[in-house]
């Protein structure tokens, strides 16, 4: 039996991040081979006629899973009925915006599109913030729809990073990116974030798991050896990685941000397996972290969406490094709170 069509809402569809998301989900790539979709492309008016073209080959394409593409310049309209929403678009900061303006920007997008959600998405809804800043956009969303949407049904990508990590740390152990496990990015998509890798493995060549410190001081020379890289190189380069892009290729990442962005949905909606992965979600003061903040966490998922893994000791040096983090995300609450553009 061929199930309902799921509605699918992408915001920012017609720009690159959205045009790299549309086939792969319309393919099957996100949820499926057996679950149908129907996609709701969001775009503003200056954005429509990119939108279209996307619509016209994802007609050409003929995907068996596709029952429908929707254009709409109307959050109400884009959102209604939606059962997975996607955010992407955003205004990205430019030359000389502080960032209080980014802040103030952004609120200007995601508060309507949180209202659109409250009113008239699917019960069961469940919504990714992607264009950054990510955190504060999920956050500020989050409470455009409440009281009708329940909090914890927004979260913001941070899976981008967790995948940069989990490749850095592949390529230094000479493995394959299936062979780590049990890596966590901790609180704010930005350069605050905390890479952590106390409770990481590596599959080794025995076929036993071992700690990817102890992997890391044998290859590298030493326990100082590997310490020193994990400081001056591992961290710093997965946190900015984003700019180490734009550097490089001219412009910033859009393939590796749709493909974390399908398995952060794929990952809430089908279940995350036996290990955990990483994903900012709304704390209930976990980790010490302030109630209502959507921060990275480790999270594990059945499919009834995601969950906070408890009980990991951080040491010293790490809680230090999460709370620089977190205490970045306080700021920006505050930020968006004393201009008016989230409810206290």
């Amino acid at each position: 039996m061929v199930s309902a069509p799921t509605t699918v809402t992408i915001t920012g569809a017609g720009g690159q991040i959205g045009y790299a998301l549309l086939f792969r989900i319309a393919a099957g790539d996100m949820l499926g081979p057996d679950r149908p979709v129907r996609l709701r492309l969001l775009e503003i008016p200056q954005g429509m006629r990119a939108a279209e073209g996307a619509a016209l080959e994802l007609q050409d394409c003929a995907f068996p899973l596709l029952h429908g593409v929707e254009l709409s310049d109307d959050p109400r309209v884009a959102f209604d009925g939606c059962r997975i929403g996607m955010l992407v678009g955003a205004r990205p900061r430019g030359p000389g915006m502080e960032r209080a303006d980014l802040l103030a920007a952004n609120a200007g997008i995601f508060g309507p599109q949180g209202a659109a959600i409250g009113a008239g998405a699917d019960p069961g809804v469940r919504v990714v913030a992607v264009g950054n800043p990510a955190n504060t956009n999920a956050l500020i969303a989050a409470a455009s729809a409440a009281p009708d949407v329940p909090a914890d049904r927004f979260s913001a990508l941070t899976r981008l990073d967790h995948n940069r990590a989990v490749g850095q740390l592949a390529a230094a152990l000479g493995v394959g990116a299936d062979a780590i496990a049990g890596v966590t990015i901790w609180g704010n998509h930005s350069a605050t974030q905390f890479p952590d890798v106390a409770h990481a493995t590596v599959h080794g060549e025995d076929g036993e798991w071992m700690p990817v410190a102890s992997a890391l001081a044998e290859r590298l020379g030493g326990t100082a050896a590997a310490a020193a890289w994990l400081d001056d190189e591992f961290i710093p380069r997965v946190a900015r990685r984003g700019a180490e892009i734009i550097e490089v290729r001219g412009s910033s990442s859009v393939a590796s941000a749709a493909n974390a962005t399908i398995e952060h949905v794929r990952s809430e909606e089908l279940g995350t397996g036996s290990t955990w992965t990483s994903a900012a979600v709304v704390s209930h003061g976990e980790y010490g972290v302030p109630e209502g903040l959507v921060s990275s966490f480790p999270v594990t998922s059945d499919g009834s969406g995601y969950r906070i893994v408890e009980g990991l000791e951080l040491d010293e040096r790490s809680r230090a490094r999460v709370s620089a983090s977190v205490a970045e995300l306080v700021a920006e609450r505050d930020a968006v709170r004393a201009a008016g553009l989230l409810q206290a």
